[in-house]
């Protein structure tokens, strides 16, 4: 049996694939995100959205916000649910692993609160499958920094 390496993803496309298993994992009622943080090819992170750890899960009822029927993009401040970026920066601190320099992989593409801890946690380039509604200060903030932004052409 012949192997098709036609098939065979990219990088890019192979990081993305792998945000997206992650994002699954997610227990935010409202959205699923994820995101993969890679240096020289290899994965050091992942994180995906939902509540705090040792908070009810969302999909349980853990944040009232995204078990309400606000509307998309209002009452943001009321979420208690974590951020796939946020998450994934945050446990390679957790685990004491340094994303200084890395890539990252994210379904949607960062808020400006992720923005800021994207810049600020020394992440040099952040590739996103889907652009986010409410990004363009974000968006902005990260190539003023210098942070390399683009959309995955597939």
């Amino acid at each position: 049996m012949a192997i098709d390496f036609s098939k065979r993803p990219d990088w890019d496309n192979y990081f993305m694939e792998i945000a997206h298993v992650a994002a699954r994992r997610s227990n935010c009622c409202r959205r699923q995100v994820a995101a993969v943080i890679v240096r020289d090819q290899r994965i050091i992170s992942t994180g995906y959205n939902g509540t705090p750890r040792g908070i009810t899960n969302c999909c349980d009822g853990g944040c009232p916000r995204c078990n309400s029927d606000t509307p998309s993009g209002q009452g943001l401040s009321e979420c208690i649910c974590s951020h796939g970026e946020e998450n994934a920066i945050v446990q390679a601190a957790y685990h004491g692993i340094s994303v200084k320099d890395a890539t990252l992989y994210t379904t949607f593409s960062p808020c400006l609160l992720c923005a800021k801890m994207i810049i600020n946690s020394g992440i040099r380039e952040v590739v996103y499958h889907q652009r986010y509604s409410i990004d363009d200060i974000s968006s902005s903030l990260l190539r003023q920094a210098g942070v390399i932004l683009r959309a995955l052409e597939e």
